[in-house]
């Protein structure tokens, strides 16, 4: 067995070991019991469970505490029994609730507990003995100050070392990240410095092809650099602990109709020729729609049939694959961008290369650090994971695929289409 399934075996045991004295007491000894109970197992349990946080938990024994002073109407004798145990519960419980909970939570928690300890128990005991006495009663009360006052002191002494640590932990983490700022500004800026000077020397006087094509290739070699540098720092820079901040949603989203025109550009502007392939739904539809119109056309499917958070993260997809098959393989000489409706029902989204020629190109450009990139990936992954998807990369032959699995709720599809369901190719 583990350290923790141990732990947990020896809280378990001491939790039910103790409402056994109440099987040989009256059935008014239970309200008592139930209480010390409630506290012991809330005291040493693991907190956040299930939801039930360490505030809720506290405040519930808390609660129940006052509740049985009032309702329990039996023998003191049977108060004196569990009554050590409740307090040392509660004042375990005390403990934690100082050093973890938030501050004003801790405060209005930790006070209560606090009340039930000094004030609450030592009554439920001297108020149902013989004869009780006011100064009988005083005196208890003053007695459960001091290990009240213990416990509070040391949880408030480690809460300061936890957050003096956390500080320590901020500032350190900081200094870095401001070092690796200055390094990621002087390495940027040599780069685009030296693209700057090849641009002026460009301008000063004609030059033939040859020499115009080596100035291109320096200065694409320059760029490269300098987001290979960016993408390094920015890694260094990433809080692994932390999701990226949630931004506003943009002005427009974009989704699959919107790909053909992001598909033309790319092959427009980069010199890539891209293809773009949909999957058409399956002839015999669910919905019972008909296949064709009365002239024997197939009715195109409406717009907007699918969540719009699957479509934009679709066209995140696809946008973020051809950025990098621009840094990444710009030998390459054909790229196809396809998206299938398959079973689940899900959308996939695949974008390949087929890695070109790299016989002209630098070797740390195009080749060993393709697996590297930015943090364009790691947030894309996250978001497709939290809508339930998967993203994979990796070869595919001598190029790279990225492809998205996007799952598809039902209501919004009303079909799916299998991998081997007959699919219709779209070129833009």
């Amino acid at each position: 067995m583990t350290r923790s399934r141990i732990r947990a075996f020896l809280c378990a045991m001491v939790v039910v070991m103790v409402p056994v004295p109440a099987v040989l007491a009256p059935p008014s000894a239970l309200v008592v019991a139930c209480s010390a109970t409630l506290a012991m197992a809330a005291a040493l349990s693991r907190w956040p469970y299930r939801g039930i946080t360490l505030a809720r938990a506290a405040s519930l024994v808390t609660v129940v505490s006052f509740a049985v002073a009032l309702v329990y109407q039996g023998r003191h004798q049977f108060v004196g029994l569990w009554l050590p145990v409740e307090m040392c519960a509660l004042l375990l419980l005390l403990g934690r609730v100082v050093r973890r909970l938030p501050g004003w939570q801790a405060a209005v928690i930790g006070t209560s507990l606090g009340i039930a300890i000094t004030v609450e128990l030592p009554l439920r005991l001297t108020l149902r003995m013989p004869n009780p006495t006011a100064e009988t009663s005083i005196l208890v009360c003053f007695m459960s100050f001091f290990p009240v006052a213990v416990v509070a002191g040391i949880a408030l002494y480690l809460r300061s070392l936890d957050d003096r640590r956390v500080r320590a932990v901020a500032r350190a983490r900081r200094a870095q990240r401001l070092d690796v700022a200055r390094d990621l500004h002087d390495f940027v800026a040599h780069e685009v410095t030296g693209i700057v000077l090849e641009a002026q020397a460009a301008q000063l006087a004609d030059q033939d092809p040859e020499g115009a094509r080596a100035l291109a290739v320096r200065v694409e070699e320059a760029g490269l650099r300098a987001l290979a540098s960016m993408d390094h720092m920015v890694g260094a820079l990433r809080d692994p602990d932390e999701r990226a901040a949630a931004e506003p949603p943009p002005t427009r989203m974009y989704g699959l109709a919107d790909l053909p025109d992001l598909v033309g550009r790319f092959s427009a502007t980069g010199g890539i020729p891209a293809e773009l392939q949909r999957a058409e739904e399956p002839a015999d539809d669910r919905s019972g729609a008909p296949d064709s119109d009365p002239n024997g056309e197939r009715p195109e499917k409406p717009a907007g049939t699918l969540p719009r958070e699957i479509e934009s993260t679709a066209y995140a997809v696809v946008l973020e694959a051809l950025t990098n098959v621009r840094r990444h393989a710009p030998s390459a000489t054909r790229v196809l961008v396809s998206t299938v409706r398959t079973a689940g029902p899900a959308l996939e989204v695949s974008v390949v290369d087929d890695g070109g020629d790299r016989r002209d190109r630098p070797q740390a450009l195009t080749g060993k650090d393709r697996p590297g990139g930015g943090t364009g990936l790691i947030g894309l992954a996250e978001r497709v994971e939290a809508l339930g998807g998967t993203l994979t990369t990796g070869r595919h032959g001598k190029g790279w695929q990225v492809r998205a699995v996007l799952p598809v709720p039902n209501a919004q599809t009303g079909t799916t289409v299998g991998p081997d369901s007959p699919s219709r190719a779209v070129t833009p």
